[in-house]
């Protein structure tokens, strides 16, 4: 599976930057983004520091809409917030046309901070709590994808008291399997998410006949970081039946919400073509009639960010360690997934030398604070930086304070300059909000 232990022959460091047109080598400079000397943000900023590229997130949703454009087919994008909910980040897919798809009432306020009107926003998520919902419907929320009868009985109560009608899509639950991680994967009929396909129908009457509420359709979204058409042509295919059954029954279907999940190359293995999955969206929707929504994440921000960390030393131990300033507080997947993320030095003097096997690891008293096992990286001396790869989506957002580690900096890169967009936490605001009591 792409997201778990690359197992295949070891990508050269020159193809892994050959992959990313993203990146180029400088011979002074050295590794850039976008143009920019890492280099230069690692001597203003420190390391570790996470980096965007703004112009990278622009092609990418450009890429996206206009492989739909190219189909003929019109879809509404909603960017899912919790891949990178950075401000910034939010801000920038707002200026694309984008709406947001989030998952609590946190990542709701930040899109509507970042300027994405309510109205514009998908709920989703398993868990919504009754305050959750108040706040949400308080500030009108556009849609409310839900996973549960109960959940619709929450949302009419709520709503009826409020004097508001809720759109409701009913997530479904497919039962397809996403041929991805299975920490990752959601459609599955044991999976927590959405409701059993023979469970549908009823609950969609039921809900028309609720006031307060008012469903508009089927939402799915079966997994992330997929790399293949066919399992979405399987639960795309199954939810458009649901939607031909449920109007035969005389219900209403307006929308078809198909989620999210398209995955991006971490080794050498391709990406999902949005040409492709668009091909594959208009091959099972045409003549549906139905309004599509989507809600992608890592693929618009995954290549486009970048975690900067400096090797504090070499160790020989039986094997060779590179021992680095970020740790898995900074970027969680390795150890949470045995996730591959793409190493390379930031000195271009580096890539002329013999590259070694080494484990890249971080300071974290744990040993699955480790990025790398065994990896091809050439001498580099204590003080020198690598930029950990595709590691724009599910970085940041997951990263923590263990061990009483500040959290990093971040940097966004437009337009051949670089702004701070988070300054590194200071020390003490590790335990500022909390107290002794006494």
């Amino acid at each position: 599976m792409a997201d778990m232990n690359f197992t295949g022959p070891e990508p050269r460091l020159e193809d892994l930057l050959a992959a990313r047109k993203q990146l180029t080598m400088h011979a002074q400079d050295g590794l850039c983004l976008e143009g920019v000397p890492l280099n230069a943000i690692a001597d203003t900023f420190g390391t570790p520091s996470w980096v965007y590229g703004a112009a990278t997130m622009r092609a990418r949703f450009a890429a996206l809409r206009d492989a739909f454009a190219a189909e003929g087919v019109p879809m509404h994008i909603h960017y899912a917030v919790k891949a990178n909910d950075h401000l910034a980040v939010l801000s920038l897919f707002r200026e694309q046309g984008a709406g947001a798809d989030v998952v609590s009432i946190g990542e709701f306020m930040r899109a509507t901070k970042a300027g994405i009107a309510a109205r514009n926003v998908v709920y989703s998520g398993v868990g919504k709590s009754a305050a959750e919902l108040e706040t949400a419907l308080g500030a009108g929320v556009g849609q409310i994808n839900v996973e549960s009868g109960e959940e619709i009985e929450m949302i009419s109560a709520i709503a009826s008291r409020r004097g508001v009608v809720a759109s409701i899509a009913l997530r479904m639950n497919p039962d397809v399997d996403a041929g991805t991680h299975a920490k990752i994967t959601t459609g599955l009929a044991e999976n927590k998410f959405g409701i059993a396909a023979a469970d549908i129908p009823a609950l969609y009457a039921r809900a028309a006949g609720l006031p307060g509420v008012r469903p508009v359709g089927i939402a799915m979204h079966i997994g992330s970081q997929i790399l293949s058409t066919e399992p979405y042509r399987l639960a795309y295919e199954k939810g458009a039946a649901m939607i031909r059954a449920l109007r035969e029954a005389g219900q209403s279907v307006e929308v078809f919400d198909i989620g999210g999940g398209l995955g991006i190359g971490y080794q050498d293995e391709p990406g999902l073509s949005p040409h492709a999955f668009a091909a594959t969206v208009k091959q099972v929707t045409q003549g549906l009639g139905v309004r599509l929504m989507m809600e992608p994440g890592r693929y618009l921000v995954g290549p486009a960010g970048v975690l900067l960390g400096s090797v504090i030393l070499e160790k020989q131990a039986g094997k060779r360690f590179l021992v680095l300033d970020a740790a898995m507080n900074d970027l969680a997947r390795p150890a949470m997934y045995d996730a591959w993320h793409g190493i390379l030095p930031l000195d271009a003097a580096a890539y002329r030398s013999a590259t070694i096997p080494a484990d890249v690891v971080g300071p974290i008293c744990e040993s699955a604070d480790q990025f790398a096992t065994d990896r091809l990286l050439p001498e580099i001396k204590p003080g020198g930086r690598v930029a950990l790869l595709d590691a724009g989506a599910y970085g940041a957002v997951m990263s923590s304070a263990y061990n009483s580690r500040p959290r990093a900096a971040a940097v966004l890169v437009d337009g051949g300059r670089f702004h701070l967009i988070t300054p590194r936490q200071q020390i003490e605001a590790l335990w500022a909000e909390e107290i002794i009591p006494g």
